[in-house]
């Protein structure tokens, strides 16, 4: 999953060389870290979070699997 938020991040920016992902993981759950180029922040975020949580999304679909909680920090 961790290559998911990567791929869609760098997907989503200009910079997709800044693009850093960090696992934080626990006993039923998963903390994914995104980090962006400073410029870029808006383009992950979106209107309204609409982006963020389009990602928040897609990811906890593919945690569903795992029988995993997955939350994504935008950092």
């Amino acid at each position: 999953m961790k290559e998911l938020v990567e791929v869609l991040a760098k997907a989503l920016v200009d910079h997709p060389d800044e693009v850093r992902v960090n696992e934080i993981t626990g006993d039923k759950s998963i903390v994914y870290e995104l980090s962006v180029a400073p410029e870029d922040m808006g383009k992950i975020i979106g209107k309204q979070g609409r982006i963020a949580k389009a990602i928040r999304t897609v990811v906890s679909a593919a945690a569903v699997k795992e029988n995993k909680r997955v939350m994504i920090e935008i950092i």
